[in-house]
C-alpha cells in the first residue's frame, strides 16, 4: 500500500501546474521565462496573479493530498511523510515534463499542512517577515523551511527524518538562488 500511494504521488506531483496552466491560457512556458522555474514566484513575474495563485493552490494541493489519503488508509505519519516526499520529488522531477520542474517550496508546504498543520504557521510567519524585508522569494523560503522542524520534531518525530531530507532537497533545487545571492545578484519584487 505505501509503495502504491508513493507512486500515485509521485505521479500527482508530476503534474506542473504552471505548465498546464501556461498551456491553457495561451501564456509562454514558464520554464523559458523569467527565472526558468515552473513554480509561483515566476508565474507572477510572467503570468500575473491571478495564474500565479492558481499554480500555488495546485501545488500546495498535490502536496496535501497524497498525505491525506495516506492518512485516511491509517498509514503512520512515519509513512504518510515518505509519501508527501514523493510528490515532491514529482514536482521537481515530473515525469511528464522531462523531469524539468519546480524548486518544490509550495507543494512541500502541502506536505506539511497535511501531516501537522501548526507547524505551517511558524514557517509562514518566517517567510511572510523575510519576504516583507527582503523582497526575495528564494530567500524567504530558504530561510522559512527549517522553522517547521523544531515542532514537528517535538510533536511528531516519525516525519522529521523525511523533512529534513526534504530541506535538502529544498536547499539543493535553490542553489542557483544561492550563489545570486551570495553575488548580490538574486531577483527581487
Amino acid at each position: 500500500m505505501v509503495w502504491l500511494l508513493a507512486i500515485l504521488a509521485y505521479l500527482l506531483g508530476s503534474l506542473s501546474f504552471a505548465i498546464l496552466l501556461s498551456r491553457l491560457s495561451g501564456g509562454p512556458d514558464p520554464r523559458a521565462c523569467g527565472s526558468g522555474n515552473p513554480g509561483t514566484t515566476n508565474m507572477l513575474r510572467i503570468a500575473g496573479k491571478r495564474l500565479a495563485a492558481l499554480t500555488l493552490l495546485g501545488d500546495l494541493c498535490k502536496g496535501l493530498l497524497p498525505v491525506l489519503i495516506a492518512e485516511h488508509a491509517d498509514l503512520d505519519i512515519r509513512q504518510q511523510a515518505w509519501i508527501g516526499l514523493a510528490a515532491v520529488f514529482g514536482h521537481l522531477y515530473p515525469l511528464y515534463f522531462n523531469f524539468r520542474g519546480g524548486k518544490g517550496v509550495a507543494t512541500a508546504a502541502g506536505m506539511l499542512l497535511g501531516l501537522y498543520p501548526p507547524a505551517v504557521l511558524p514557517a509562514v510567519a518566517v517567510w511572510l517577515l523575510v519576504f516583507a524585508f527582503t523582497r526575495t522569494s528564494s530567500l524567504a523560503a530558504l530561510t522559512a523551511t527549517p522553522f517547521c522542524l523544531p515542532l514537528l520534531a517535538w510533536q511528531q518525530p516519525g516525519a522529521l527524518l523525511p523533512m529534513l531530507l526534504l530541506y535538502g532537497v529544498i536547499v539543493w533545487r535553490h542553489r542557483g538562488n544561492l550563489h545570486a545571492l551570495f553575488a548580490g545578484r538574486e531577483r527581487h519584487f
